[in-house]
């Protein structure tokens, strides 16, 4: 079926390089997942801000090897890319960062995001969520960002209004979490 409009961007433009770490100011680095972080996934998700906010949690090493491998191949897939925000030096994981839901033909992405408990107060996700969106809207060619959250998650809230993302309005009941329904705050850039 031929399309009506010409992609912004082309099938290839992610996989056909090897997905890219990412310096940060501040002595961060946005780096692809390896297995061999299972355990400190294991190690965050066992948080309870954690699993407040997300839909699943890690209960095994096996299991967050499976997430990893599954983050691996969203890039390979061009439907997805995820980083984990460690510390350059040590290369201890400090939080994590992904372009989810990437829509080629019209640039498009939601961007997600977590913070380790160990690393909060520190500015690591926001810097981590501008690096992204820099590379994304700047050197990839992304059109649009997205940047969902829970309407009572005012830390998440923060973030989106640091990085510059604009709140365009809320999804009334939008997502089941693990008390209820929430509403979501809808935030957007846009290059």
């Amino acid at each position: 079926m031929p399309a009506l409009v010409t992609p912004l961007m082309p099938t290839g433009c992610l996989v056909g390089v090897p997905q890219p770490s990412l310096p940060v100011e501040g002595g961060l680095l946005l780096r692809p997942w390896r297995l061999e972080d299972a355990a400190a996934v294991v190690k965050v998700f066992q948080d309870p801000d954690i699993q407040r906010w997300h839909l699943k949690r890690a209960d095994s090493e096996a299991e967050a090897r499976e997430w990893i491998k599954q983050w691996q191949r969203g890039w390979q897939d061009e439907v997805a890319a995820h980083w984990a925000v460690v510390d350059a030096g040590s290369d201890a994981v400090l939080g994590r960062v992904a372009l989810q839901s990437v829509i080629l033909i019209g640039g498009q992405a939601e961007i997600s995001y977590w913070t380790a408990p160990w690393a909060r107060g520190a500015g690591v996700c926001s810097r981590a969520v501008e690096a992204v969106t820099d590379w994304a809207l700047g050197e990839v060619g992304f059109h649009r960002l997205e940047l969902g959250h829970s309407a009572v998650n005012q830390t998440s809230c923060r973030v989106a209004v640091k990085t510059g993302f604009v709140q365009e309005g809320i999804r009334h009941k939008a997502l089941l979490h693990s008390d209820g329904w929430h509403d979501m705050h809808l935030h957007a850039r846009v290059r």
